[in-house]
């Protein structure tokens, strides 16, 4: 099948002298109005237009290819499979999420009981028919009367906090705007502490706030805030503060980013805060590198940190002077593996490791001694949910062949068989598929550990069909998951591989920092090593292999395409970042510079214009097929990266010699980075993508 040819597009002239290095960037009209940076990035009239003939293209094409009709009838059960979250446990009642069949986004459910019927307590559809209004968070008050939630609608992530009464199902009058994330409610349910933004439309104004009930939340008192760029460069820049509030109410421990792998720490005492006004800190770590959170058992300092210990560990401190001088370990690092997260449960102290890329969740006591691991199925990844008054809790496990389960377990009997508490029904079996996983050497000799996933009995013949999948930064694991699509893939003789690239958290801080700043050249080198791998060992060949990835997944394939063209035929690179030396200045991406670097910095230029895809697409030289996608609501990563990078590489196609391979746009205008998309969509994307790769690599 031949495509039309895409729409034309003019270029700019613009050229920028960086650090003494011109810079061309002759679609910079493509990122919208920039006249100051108040108006950085919205959308023209010119563009708009551009964008809608793209889209018009793009669906042209998608829409006439061949079985289509039919890949979305295989595909429309396997994304109907439900969805259901562990539960939340307060005043005796089960809160939690649940998704059926061809319902659009989850709802929000109450058991009031462990026995009970599941009752609905919110509905977004209920509001907006529409599907595009998602609930991102649900925060139970102590007594389970009443739950606080987040809405936001049209994937732009800014949430609403409400409330809902539990018996009655009464949405109350209390809105909290401005991204408000998920609150931690004082023991007796009369208030909450929450962060959100003081400034909906500035991602650097976060704060966190307290709230009692039945007050004006315009009034509510500051317990913390982000340094604005007029009092710190740098830490106006990085993530701001977070809190956690202890169960009992009495101790707030209170965090603040220094960068994506480092974070200070404080306690406030909320019994003098509340008394006196004044949100006095205790020192517990400042300045020092690594990770620190947790929370205040009593009077003892919990906090699961990787300072001073790359791979994690757990230490107690007297909450009175909890400084590092009186840290003590509670479990100590360990070699082999990763610790993931740390829960408190009556008494005891859960431990979910991260030990090859798979999960295992070990029960200590409160001294340190380990009391033994939770049963669970087999290798792969799961989390563990537990409340700091009972031992019940709940463990969620999936893998590329498990369904994704909720299991009722007790941490008081940690080896004993876990009880199913809830699993969707799935429309395959998931025996027919075989789980591997293999090491190979990068570049530099580093070995890194892939997932191969397949259907039992699939021949290595050197053609399979294979889509090369990865992530690679913010210290973010790839894990074993299902997804009910992957299994049309892997029916029709399809080969799925993850590998576990520098940059993530797999193999824990050191993995993270290998693959960031001047350092991120090794996550690309891994990914290519991973591709190298497949064909070398007779999985495939280039002709049959894809490359997919999103938002620094996108980075990643859009890296890739520009640096070995050669070897894949089609790549989805979606929402993506893929001009890196302009990322900064677009809607939260300073937040990423403690991640990336920023080409403003004279040392940190080279290395990111060495790599940009943007400034590496080359005239006239043969790419793979490529499909972008963007979201016009996506305030995390902005649009312009997909339509200058469609722009560009659909001119290298045009001043190439060769047949050219096609390069599509879609830019969602009602999505935003991917969360809180609703069913319908999700499933147009899947049928898009997937019938782009089959048409691409020659699968019938």
């Amino acid at each position: 099948m031949r495509p039309r040819q895409p729409p034309p597009t003019k270029t700019d002239s613009v050229v920028d002298v960086l650090h003494g290095v011109a810079v061309a960037d002759p679609y910079r009209w493509l990122e919208g109005d920039n006249r100051d940076p108040e108006r950085m990035g919205r959308v023209t009239a010119e563009v708009a237009a551009w964008t809608d003939a793209q889209n018009a293209y793009t669906r042209a094409v998608l829409d006439a290819l061949p079985g289509r009709a039919a890949l979305e009838a295989r595909l429309r059960p396997l994304m109907e499979i439900g969805s259901i979250t562990a539960p939340a446990v307060r005043g005796g009642r089960y809160f939690f999420f649940k998704r059926d069949g061809a319902q659009n986004q989850p709802i929000l459910y109450v058991r009031d009981g462990l026995r009970a019927p599941d009752r609905v307590l919110v509905d977004p559809a209920a509001t907006d028919p529409s599907g595009l209004t998602a609930i991102e968070w649900a925060s139970p008050a102590p007594n389970g009367r009443v739950v606080a939630y987040g809405t936001y609608r049209a994937g732009d992530e800014n949430t609403t906090l409400r409330l809902v009464d539990v018996g009655t199902g009464t949405v109350q009058t209390l809105t909290i705007p401005g991204k408000t994330q998920s609150p931690d409610w004082l023991p007796d349910s009369s208030g909450f502490v929450y962060q959100n933004l003081a400034e909906p439309t500035d991602p650097y104004s976060a704060r966190i706030r307290f709230h009692v009930l039945g007050g004006d939340p315009a009034h509510d008192p500051l317990l913390a805030r982000q340094l604005t760029k007029a009092e710190d460069e740098v830490l106006a820049t990085t993530w701001g503060p977070f809190s956690t509030l202890s169960h009992d109410g009495r101790w707030l421990v209170l965090g603040y980013w220094l960068d994506t792998k480092s974070n200070d720490v404080w306690l406030i005492d909320m019994d003098e805060f509340r008394r006196t006004g004044e949100a006095r800190r205790i020192v517990v770590s400042t300045g020092v590198p690594g990770i620190a959170v947790g929370t205040v058992v009593g009077d003892t300092l919990l906090l699961q940190t990787t300072k001073g210990a790359p791979n994690g560990r757990v230490i107690a401190a007297p909450a009175a002077t909890p400084d590092q001088t009186h840290w003590r370990d509670v479990i100590p690092e360990r070699a082999d593996a990763v610790v993931q997260s740390l829960g408190v449960a009556d008494g005891h102290l859960c431990v979910t490791w991260l030990k090859h890329a798979s999960n295992v969740v070990e029960v200590f006591d409160l001294g340190g001694r380990s009391l033994g691991t939770i049963a669970q199925p087999g290798i792969g990844a799961s989390s563990f949910t537990v409340e700091e008054d009972r031992t019940e809790a709940f463990l969620t496990f999936t893998s590329f062949n498990y369904p994704t389960s909720i299991y009722r377990v007790d941490v008081r009997t940690p080896a004993a068989e876990p009880e199913v508490w809830e699993r969707p029904p799935v429309p395959v079996d998931p025996s027919t598929v075989e789980v591997e996983q293999v090491w190979y050497s990068s570049k530099d000799g580093t070995r890194v550990s892939m997932f191969l996933v397949y259907r039992k009995g699939l021949a290595k013949d050197g053609r399979v069909p294979t889509i090369l999948s990865g992530y690679g930064g913010f210290n973010i694991s790839e894990t074993p998951a299902f997804a009910g699509t992957l299994f049309q893939w892997l029916e029709d003789g399809g080969l799925y591989a993850l590998p576990n690239l520098r940059g993530g958290g797999e193999y824990g801080d050191a993995w993270h920092a290998a693959g960031m700043l001047e350092r991120k050249q090794n996550v690309f080198d891994d990914f290519v090593a991973a591709a190298e791998w497949l064909v070398a060992t007779g999985w495939t060949h280039p002709g049959r292999l894809a490359v997919a990835g999103g938002s620094n997944g996108g980075l990643l394939t859009g890296a890739f395409v520009t640096q070995r063209p050669d070897l894949c035929r089609a790549a989805l690179i979606l929402v993506p970042l893929l001009d890196m030396v302009r990322y900064q200045h677009f809607l939260m991406a300073r937040y990423w510079v403690p991640e990336y670097g920023s080409a403003e910095e004279a040392s940190q230029f080279p290395y990111l214009h060495a790599y940009s895809p943007y400034h590496h697409v080359r005239m006239g030289l043969r790419y793979p097929a490529v499909l972008l996608t963007a979201g016009e609501h996506d305030t995390r990563v902005h649009a312009m990266h997909a339509r200058k990078m469609a722009a560009a590489l659909q001119a290298a196609a045009a001043a190439s010699k060769a047949d050219p391979r096609p390069v599509l746009l879609w830019v969602d205008r009602e999505a935003g980075h991917g969360q809180g998309k609703p069913l319908n969509l999700r499933l147009r994307d899947v049928v898009d993508q997937r019938a782009f790769l089959r048409w691409q690599l020659g699968v019938e």
